[in-house]
């Protein structure tokens, strides 16, 4: 997951919890419709991401993964 991937995932986070707390849901689908909203600001934070820099901020790595080098030993 890179620096962006985990912004992005933030923002979902606390803009669901923006929506819920202002909604205050009774159920628990009430409570997916929030967490719905806060992931329609992250996609679209992600896609003029995508717009702006002509690539996915998306990537098949984890966290442990990155900034780890193989050492290649000859």
């Amino acid at each position: 997951m890179t620096n962006t991937e985990l912004v992005l995932n933030m923002l979902a986070e606390v803009a669901a919890t923006d929506v819920s707390q202002l909604r205050q849901p009774k159920d628990f689908d009430e409570s997916i419709d929030a967490a719905a909203e806060g992931a329609k600001a992250a996609l679209a934070a992600r896609r003029q991401i995508e717009r702006s820099t002509g690539k996915t901020p998306i990537t098949r790595l984890n966290a442990k993964s990155i900034g780890t080098k193989k050492i290649v030993k000859k």
